[in-house]
Formats: C-alpha cells, sequence, structure tokens
C-alpha cells in the first residue's frame, strides 16, 4: 500500500566529489542517480587503494570550490562543469592542469581529475534526509544547520512532523509522483555519517559538536541511501510517497 509522506523541499546535484553542490528545480533520474551527479573526482596519485578519491574529510577547502558550467562554447555532457570557481575568485578549466595543480598544493600530493561514467559514490547512487532530522541535529548540537552539511540528493518536508523517520523507510520503496511511471528508488540502508557533516558548506570551518549530536542521537545516522527502481524527471513540490518493506511471515 501507498501513503503520502511528504514532498521535494529541495534537490542537490554534486558534480565534483567533495566540491560544492548546486542547487535544482527539476533533475533527471538516472539509473546511476541523478544525472551529473559525482560524474567528476580527484584521484590521489600517491594512494594504490581501492578508494583514491580526494574528499572534503581529506581535504576540507574542497567544499569551498564550485563547479560551473559556462555555455561559450561548451561541449559534452550538459549535466557537467566546464570550469571549477576556486575560494580566490579565479574561474579555472575543469581538466585543466591549473586546477589539479591548485588542489594537489592544498593537498600536499599530486592529484588527477577522473571522470567516471557511472559515478563515484561512498555507498549507493541516491541520499535522502528529511528537514525534520537536520533540525533535530542542530537543536542537539546548538547551532542552525544548513541542510548542504548533509550532502543529499533530495531533501523531504515530512508531512508527519519527526527526525530519523527515515530509518523506517529502509526496504521500501519511494516513488516521486503517482502513476505507473513515477521516478523511483529502493530504500537499501541508513546513511551512516562521517566528518563531512562537520564542515560548513561555505566556510569549511568545523563544528565536531555536529558529528557528536549525530552519535548521539541516532547510532551516527542521518537519512537514507537508495538505488534507482524507475527513472524520470524529480522537481522541487512533488509529492513523495512509500511503499513499506512487505513484513516477513513468522515460521510455524
Amino acid at each position: 500500500m501507498l501513503i503520502e509522506i511528504g514532498h521535494v523541499e529541495a534537490l542537490f546535484r554534486y558534480p565534483v566529489k567533495s566540491m560544492g553542490g548546486e542547487r535544482l528545480e527539476a533533475a533527471e533520474l538516472g539509473w546511476y542517480g541523478v544525472e551529473g551527479d559525482r560524474r567528476l573526482a580527484f584521484r590521489r596519485m600517491d594512494d594504490r587503494s581501492g578508494m583514491p578519491w580526494l574528499t572534503a574529510s581529506k581535504l576540507p577547502d574542497l567544499v569551498r570550490f564550485a563547479p560551473q558550467r559556462r555555455e561559450d562554447g561548451a561541449q559534452g555532457d550538459l549535466h557537467l562543469p566546464t570550469h571549477v570557481r576556486t575560494p580566490d575568485g579565479e574561474e579555472l578549466p575543469v581538466f585543466g592542469e591549473a586546477l589539479a595543480t591548485e588542489i594537489g598544493r592544498r593537498y600536499g600530493a599530486p592529484v588527477e581529475m577522473m571522470q567516471l561514467r557511472h559515478g563515484i559514490f561512498d555507498e549507493a547512487s541516491i541520499s535522502v534526509i528529511a528537514l525534520d532530522t537536520v533540525r533535530e541535529i542542530g537543536r542537539l548540537a546548538g547551532r542552525s544547520l544548513d541542510v548542504r552539511r548533509f550532502r543529499p540528493n533530495i531533501v523531504i518536508r515530512l508531512l508527519r512532523s519527526g527526525p530519523f523517520q527515515e530509518d523506517e523507510w529502509v526496504g521500501g520503496v519511494l516513488p516521486f509522483g503517482e502513476g505507473d511511471d513515477a521516478p523511483a528508488i529502493a530504500v537499501t540502508m541508513r546513511d551512516k555519517r562521517c566528518s563531512m557533516v562537520n564542515l560548513d558548506p561555505d566556510s569549511a570551518s568545523p563544528a565536531p559538536e555536529v558529528m557528536k549530536a549525530v552519535v548521539r542521537a541516532n547510532q551516527n545516522n542521518a537519512g537514507i541511501y537508495g538505488a534507482v527502481t524507475r527513472i524520470g524527471r524529480l522537481a522541487v513540490g512533488q509529492t513523495i510517497l512509500l511503499r513499506a518493506a512487505t513484513e516477513k511471515k513468522g515460521r510455524g
């Protein structure tokens, strides 16, 4: 049975992993998440592990870099940036040597921009959080929190007020809008948080009390991850439904 749980409050895309995001009024949901989301990342050239990507947990300043798309002669994927604006206000080509040099200088080791067709994700291709959850974490941390700290793709305004309701959706499906062709995601797991939630999205200044609040309030979980089960168009204001996980029958 489908029940209405809220509507889309905001949509975000992060073209370059750990850099600043773009707030959108509408977005295409493809099989690998929001089109253009986390398709680029800097690889640490001295790292031979399975996760060589440079993230803000290693270089907090990354969140202060803002991907941009210039339309003057731009070609290729329309969802990808052509330039990145640095914290100093320079606009550098996204695949240019100057940007890699600047990031490498700040990190202290060489890096290389990489593009992956299906994206570079930590756990799953879609992340969702409710405004009530963000506000409760802020209350416990003693500060007003910008939802961008949590780097969600989809922010939900709930019909039934209360934090951490996302935990109840694991195993279920969230369709966005009504009808058989509405885009949908399967809720796969709770979103276990890392130190990135401590970083102010504009200044990169740390506030350790934020992650401490998440740990204290909900075992370090805030929001959920999902996998796309039906592609389509997402839009701010869209109704969000829930098809809860099927209850398992008891034995005997």
